[in-house]
């Protein structure tokens, strides 16, 4: 009784809401090492995490073996509950945050590949002009992972082509975009002007990781006109523009993109080549954002992107 009584005084002593985080992790990740880097944390620090969740429950959460982890009958009870719980406090901590920056006029602004301002300045700087007391800080993202939700928790509105659908998310279009192949100077495909589906669809495309999502990634390598995966990717696991970007490098492998990163990316470097693929479907531009983060500036914010020339969002508008 004795020792029941100083395990359940640790356990509520010791343990702490980053435990149920990491633990949530680890289960889903099902393996250390992608938890980690999916937390941002060292990899030693989360498994002491977790070993010492596991002492202060006196419960065995997950059973060890070579290729990961997996939850044991006891920790597959606590996932289910625990799942609730940390989803519910992130989500009331990021409302207050998006709260609080409506509050003082904040706009957290994400991006991938290309800023905003370079291939889309008319909208943002019209913006700017009518709010000069809104402060707008710009914040990169990867690729998203899982649910989209989870990719636009930490902005409040984001410049991207359309993402996959999602009850919780709103989306604005801004402008049709034409579909590039990117691709080293010295790839063989590097001195066409143009191109067509039928001569890239089987070329070998930069491999991303399996987390992200399986309608994202496909937009990037034709899956759309293919119907399937390309037949060959790389062994990368991009997870980021910039890691894609860095595959095209190696010059045997290509990846497609809207029009406007793919000419930002060509421009900044003279190692990568962008090309037109005429016949493929383009892509649409959009801002979308989370539903419960919608407020009055970023209302004036959309309603500046339904009233604009398309050209005036352009870069060379």
């Amino acid at each position: 009784m004795a020792v029941t009584a100083r395990i359940a005084g640790e356990t509520r002593s010791s343990f702490r809401r980053a435990h149920l985080r990491y633990f949530v992790a680890v289960a889903e990740e099902r393996q250390i090492t992608r938890a980690a880097a999916r937390l941002n944390i060292a990899q030693p620090a989360l498994s002491r995490a977790i070993n010492d969740l596991e002492s202060h429950l006196g419960l065995q959460l997950f059973d060890r073996h070579a290729r990961g982890v997996t939850l044991t009958p006891a920790g597959a009870t606590l996932y289910a509950k625990a799942r609730d719980a940390v989803e519910a406090l992130t989500q009331a901590t990021e409302l207050a945050q998006a709260l609080a920056r409506s509050a003082t006029e904040t706009i957290v602004f994400g991006f991938f590949g290309a800023p905003p301002v370079v291939h889309s300045p008319g909208l943002l700087n019209s913006f700017a002009q009518a709010h000069p007391a809104v402060e707008m800080s710009f914040h990169e993202l990867g690729f998203p992972v899982s649910r989209v939700t989870d990719w636009l928790r930490d902005v409040d509105v984001v410049l991207s082509h359309l993402p996959p659908a999602d009850p919780n998310v709103w989306v604005q279009p801004l402008r049709s975009e034409p579909r590039y192949v990117v691709a080293h100077r010295d790839h063989p495909l590097a001195g066409q002007r143009k191109l067509s589906l039928a001569e890239v669809v089987d070329e070998t495309f930069v491999g991303f990781d399996n987390t992200i999502d399986a309608e994202w990634a496909g937009f990037w390598s034709f899956d759309d006109h293919r119907g399937y995966p390309p037949a060959r990717l790389t062994r990368d696991r991009a997870r980021s523009p910039q890691e894609a970007f860095a595959a095209i490098s190696k010059a045997r492998a290509i990846t497609a993109m809207p029009s406007c990163h793919a000419m930002s990316l060509a421009s900044g470097t003279r190692s990568i080549v962008a090309i037109p693929v005429v016949d493929a479907e383009p892509c649409t531009l959009c801002l979308a954002g989370l539903l419960d983060r919608r407020n009055a500036t970023l209302e004036d914010l959309l309603e500046r992107a339904t009233l604009a020339d398309p050209s005036a969002l352009s870069p060379s508008g």
